[in-house]
């Protein structure tokens, strides 16, 4: 989404060459200062999340913090890469996962804040660490998993390229399966 703004830009936004502020929340890689925000994000989703997903629990939330170290330490070993999609406010409003990181392959997570669903954001975030997947971590195949009653998950899995291989259980619910083979990203030929 793109405004025209006159005022100062805000902490964090990008400023093209006409004036134009990009409002579009951005991919981050998951750091230890995004841990109060991370924390907001999931404290404000809880019900809405536990709606399609399993409820993180109590415990998750009492220790927050040190389960956030633990995340990054499992980055910096390469077994999970976390996402998180951040407005210009500093505010996070999505998160996207990679873990169980082996072989050339991993799992992929997401989720999007109730306030920010139905703009494109799942979808649009998927894409790209679908490429980063390729560029950064050298995967060649993805996994995911949605219940079947969570139409707006299977929908950005099919969007981004996902193909249903199978059923599961999610929740005690049926779910499906899916698989994403990735390619290198295609060079254009230089005229």
């Amino acid at each position: 989404m793109l405004a025209q703004m006159k005022d100062e830009p805000a902490p964090g936004a990008a400023v093209g060459g006409n004036g134009i502020h990009d409002l579009t929340p951005k991919l981050q890689l998951l750091r230890l200062d995004h841990a109060p925000a991370l924390l907001a994000f999931e404290l404000e989703n809880r019900a809405y999340f536990a709606a399609s997903v399993p409820d993180r629990g109590d415990d998750y939330f009492a220790a927050f913090d040190e389960r956030h170290r633990d995340l990054l330490g499992c980055q910096a070993d390469g077994t999970d890469f976390f996402h998180v999609l951040v407005e210009p406010d500093g505010a996070i409003v999505g998160r996207v996962n990679l873990f169980e990181v082996a072989d050339g392959s991993a799992d992929l997570g997401y989720r999007i804040a109730e306030r920010a669903a139905g703009r494109g954001l799942a979808t649009a975030a998927v894409r790209q660490v679908c490429a980063l997947a390729v560029a950064d971590y050298g995967l060649t195949e993805l996994r995911a998993a949605a219940r079947v009653d969570n139409v707006a998950s299977r929908t950005v899995l099919t969007r981004t390229g996902f193909v249903p291989v199978g059923e599961t259980e999610l929740s005690d619910q049926p779910g499906i399966t899916y698989r994403l083979k990735l390619t290198q990203p295609q060079t254009q030929p230089r005229a």
